[in-house]
């Protein structure tokens, strides 16, 4: 089958071919370290996790993914000054958030992950290379300041279609330096007041980098003049990407073959953002609910669609994984975990769901009628045949990032494992006595065991093929 991406530029439908068989090159733009991750800034590196994934796992692609850290820009500035504490070790310290919040909803980590102040070199190259093709130019006021001359670039606009004469004045310099207010700052000449750390020699004067040059100048690095797949939040689309390809054309360059963008999480109808009050910290909101339910919280809806955030969302999530462990857990048995091989053949409706433009929403929909089948198989006491459904239900929910039995979720944890083989004994000992109570028909040691386990969080559900026990959340065993 052809997969089958949303170009964000031609805002259509078109096959996905990489440039090179076999081989696909990814950038996406990662975090600002001005602040830990809210849940909605997560939401860019799960829908790019899973897009990874399907190239690797659905069509065999080696992949080169770069999500880049920018580790420096006026936010960070700002709440450097206001906190007293050092630019560096405010960002240092938001990117070592940042990291963690990724890994605790297993992200994979990238191929490579730059820091854009370990590239002060190729941005000031990319720069001069602009300015000698006359397509940006040293602000005349001595300041320091280089700008892209857009007039000189007529596709300025192609991205998100845009005209020139319809756009606002770029925000991110002074405009007194600038010979069209559109155009954007490549660098930005050091101020008064400005710690001297974070200005670096160039032919026009001491300064720092524009955000848009960083990624023009990282993804060249990591991925060449020319890469398949450039993506990150819709919000990025203008000024952000507009400016990124703008510059890297101008500059010669091929630049990216595809755009994708992925929306909001969105509150009340609105963005969230730290400004509207409305952040839900990573780490706060996995105290309440298991990381798991929350990647699969933003793993459920379509990259492109809102996901509006509201009371009860995790708590669905958590009943859909419950769901699906409870399962592969009954069905496994003492088996335990199944890898995956990447050998299995997978549900054709998953497959379909998958390779149009991500179609997660049907992916899951094979899931869980998936996980319907095996439970109806367990019940008939068809057991190998519900070993082979919990193998494909591992193998589906492995690309996803959504797998219960992946030791990701453990935290590195060995004794969370432990925890719950112990439970397992101990539950599986009250339940044989239970049996044989209920064998000799001793209903009143049979219904005091029932009240013992309840009166411990844990529920007995009789089945067919014997009874089974849940935690009261409802994870099954």
């Amino acid at each position: 089958m052809t997969l089958r991406l949303f170009d964000s530029q031609s805002r259509e439908l078109r096959d996905f071919v990489p440039l090179q068989p076999g081989r696909v090159g990814i950038y996406i733009c990662g975090l600002t370290t001005q602040a830990p991750p809210h849940i909605g800034h997560v939401r860019f590196a799960v829908a790019f996790d899973v897009l990874r994934r399907w190239l690797v796992r659905g069509h065999g692609l080696d992949v080169t993914l770069v999500r880049n850290v920018t580790d420096l820009d006026d936010k960070i500035l700002r709440k450097s000054a206001e906190s007293g504490e050092d630019w560096f070790a405010l960002s240092y310290r938001n990117e070592v958030a940042t990291a963690d919040a990724l890994r605790l909803l297993g992200v994979l980590p990238p191929t490579y992950e730059p820091r854009a102040m370990g590239h002060i070199t190729e941005m000031v190259e990319l720069m001069q290379t602009l300015v000698e093709r006359g397509h940006a130019y040293p602000a005349e006021d001595g300041s320091g300041d280089v700008y892209f001359d857009v007039r000189s670039w007529p596709a300025y606009g192609e991205v998100t279609n845009q005209k020139i004469d319809d756009m606002a004045a770029a925000e991110d310099a002074d405009p007194r330096g600038k010979r069209d207010p559109r155009d954007f700052a490549l660098w930005k000449g050091h101020k008064e007041g400005e710690p001297e750390s974070v200005s670096w020699p160039t032919p026009w004067g001491r300064g720092r980098p524009g955000w848009h040059l960083e990624c023009s100048a990282m993804a060249r690095k990591y991925l060449g003049d020319a890469f398949d797949i450039h993506g990150g939040g819709v919000d990025l689309r203008f000024p952000h990407h507009e400016n990124e390809q703008a510059q890297s054309r101008a500059a010669g360059l091929p630049f990216t073959s595809l755009w994708m963008h992925n929306a909001w999480v969105t509150t009340g109808g609105e963005k969230m953002s730290k400004s509207l009050g409305n952040s839900l910290l990573i780490h706060e909101v996995t105290k309440h609910a298991r990381p798991l339910a929350v990647r699969y919280y933003l793993t459920a809806a379509h990259y492109r669609s809102m996901i509006e955030f509201h009371e009860g969302s995790l708590a669905e999530a958590e009943a859909a994984v419950d769901r699906i462990e409870g399962f592969l857990r009954r069905a496994l048995g003492s088996a335990g975990a199944v890898t995956p091989s990447g050998d299995e053949k997978l549900p054709d409706d998953f497959i379909e769901a998958m390779d149009d433009d991500l179609g997660v929403s049907g992916a899951l929909a094979a899931v869980h009628e998936t996980v319907t089948r095996g439970n109806t198989a367990l019940d008939e006491g068809e057991n190998d045949h519900a070993r082979e459904l919990a193998t494909l239900v591992v193998a589906m929910t492995d690309i996803l990032g959504v797998n219960p039995l992946d030791p990701a979720w453990s935290s590195g944890d060995s004794s969370n494992g432990d925890a719950q083989s112990a439970l397992d004994a101990l539950v599986q000992d009250r339940l044989a006595a239970r049996t044989a109570a209920r064998s000799a028909r001793d209903w009143a040691t049979s219904d005091a065991i029932r009240d013992q386990l309840a009166a411990a969080g844990i529920t007995i559900e009789d089945t067919p093929t014997g009874a089974r026990w849940s935690l009261t959340r409802g994870r099954e065993k």
